[in-house]
């Protein structure tokens, strides 16, 4: 599998072994000292380790910074601890890594980067300019939600302890690495499940009544690509091919 670069409009590198081109993207985004937004069990993981490879292990706490607090469904310290520590630790990124929760996480704490006053349950109510927020970029380990193509992100908010979309152009990733060696660890069950997540935002895509046929057309070679490789990558979760069209499905039918 080689490596290949698209737009959409994020940019995206994609391939077995991208991960280790991120020095190269993080020199030219001019990101110098970033910040790694993920879960503790995604922390734990040899997905992780092989970040912490790239980055270089000696320098994680000095030219690079961990937040791995993440809960499964995000709640508003997960996105104002790592705001704070972007602003304490003069992180000029950030790197999110794991499922949708992280990535969700990553992207909304450059909000609290910027405004660490924001009140999230009035985020409509107080127009801001975001331009110039700390640029994201996005590593999936899961083939299920696509948010790291995403320009919104999904937080339970302290005040209604109910979930809020954050929408905003803004919080667009300015890189998204889809490495399917990342992905290999995920056991079959976890694979079923965000596999099949990622087969309901196509099919939900593809049925609704609202007309566009660009749309239409993504999701139902998204609905393909996953027929075709999330039962191959159940059955082994070390098939790179299959575990590549899975991570281009779900961004498709994010």
């Amino acid at each position: 599998m080689s490596l290949t670069s698209f737009s959409f409009p994020t940019r995206t590198l994609f391939g077995a072994g991208s991960l280790r081109e991120l020095p190269a993207h993080l020199a030219r985004l001019g990101i110098h000292r970033p910040l790694v937004v993920t879960d503790p069990g995604l922390a734990r993981t040899d997905a992780f380790k092989s970040l912490e490879a790239v980055l270089g292990a000696a320098g994680r706490g000095s030219t690079w910074f961990v937040f791995d607090g993440v809960h499964p469904n995000p709640i508003e310290d997960d996105v104002r601890i790592p705001g704070a520590i972007i602003r304490d630790k003069g992180c000029d990124g950030v790197i999110a890594i794991g499922g949708g929760s992280p990535l969700d996480a990553g992207k909304a704490a450059r909000l609290l980067a910027r405004k660490p006053d924001l009140d999230m349950a009035r985020f409509y109510d107080e127009p801001h300019d975001w331009s110039g927020i700390v640029p994201l970029i996005a590593i999936p380990t899961t083939a299920g939600t696509g948010s790291e193509v995403g320009r919104s992100s999904v937080i339970t908010l302290d005040s209604t302890k109910r979930k809020a979309v954050l929408f905003n152009p803004e919080l667009l990733a300015k890189l998204v690495i889809l490495d399917p060696e990342l992905t290999v660890g995920l056991p079959p069950k976890l694979t079923a499940a965000t596999g099949a997540d990622a087969l309901t935002h196509c099919i939900e895509s593809y049925t609704c009544p609202a007309f566009h046929p660009m749309c239409g057309g993504i999701a139902l070679e998204g609905v393909r690509l996953i027929v075709d490789a999330l039962p191959r990558a159940v059955r082994n979760g070390a098939d790179l091919d299959a575990r590549g069209r899975m991570l281009v499905a779900a961004a498709m039918g994010a």
